[in-house]
């Protein structure tokens, strides 16, 4: 997959994985700095030095508490899904300034890479090679990265692997929606945290997209297996 065309109001699919195929993250704690990146690294307006610090102090134990210092917040790009995996990650984007994807992009991946360094005194990249990129061109491709992403991947955490969740769909989609490092949570059950942005893109209800992603599942399991979004 290679970096395609896109500019302002472009929807596209990024994937990023672990340098030689290894973890990106080793525990809960990286997973939810992960998870707060996604919020606090979205900000064109965030101090460049000593954010962590800014909102570590202003946390008090809960999330997404933005310093009263920091100037009004200004996205770079409009989040639309996200899902954590032990080795890559998966983001649905549209880009809202100009180089948005990029710049955010850059400031997710240089966080992850230093801060893994640190903590587990390595070197090098943790990260292979550039971030891959898909445009969306299609309401049907939307659709089909909307349940790829909240659904095909968490769904690959299931025990007994994607197969064996299909088969039980119910029991592997209450899993899923438990999985706090996947937007599923925020789209089809009830947290609502601020790193979706608002969009009319999307109107399913929880029901809708429970539905929608049983049937992609089970009666276009191939166009899940697309090399396109490998």
């Amino acid at each position: 997959m290679r970096k395609e065309p896109h500019t302002v109001g472009s929807i596209v699919h990024v994937i990023k994985r672990g340098s030689r195929g290894l973890s990106i993250v080793r525990d809960n704690n990286d997973r939810w700095r992960f998870i707060k990146l996604l919020y606090y690294l979205n900000d064109s307006n965030r101090p460049i030095e000593h954010w962590e610090r800014d909102v570590e102090d202003t946390q008090k134990g809960l999330h997404f508490n933005r310093p009263k210092s920091w100037l009004e917040r200004k996205p770079m790009v409009k989040i639309l899904s996200y899902c954590l995996m032990p080795n890559h990650f998966h983001l649905l984007i549209e880009e809202i300034i100009d180089d948005g994807v990029s710049r955010f992009m850059q400031s997710l991946c240089g966080s992850m890479s230093v801060h893994y360094n640190n903590k587990y005194k390595e070197k090098g990249s943790l990260f292979q090679g550039a971030y891959k990129l898909k445009t969306v061109d299609t309401d049907y491709y939307l659709d089909l990265l909307y349940v790829y992403i909240n659904i095909k991947n968490p769904f690959e955490l299931y025990n007994g692997g994607l197969e064996n969740a299909i088969n039980n769909f119910e029991e592997a989609y209450k899993t899923a929606l438990e999985y706090n490092f996947c937007s599923l949570a925020d789209i089809g059950g009830d947290r609502k945290s601020p790193i979706l942005g608002k969009t009319e893109l999307f109107t399913y209800s929880p029901i809708q997209f429970k539905k929608l992603s049983k049937e992609f599942l089970l009666q276009k399991l191939e166009n899940m297996k697309d090399p396109i979004l490998e």
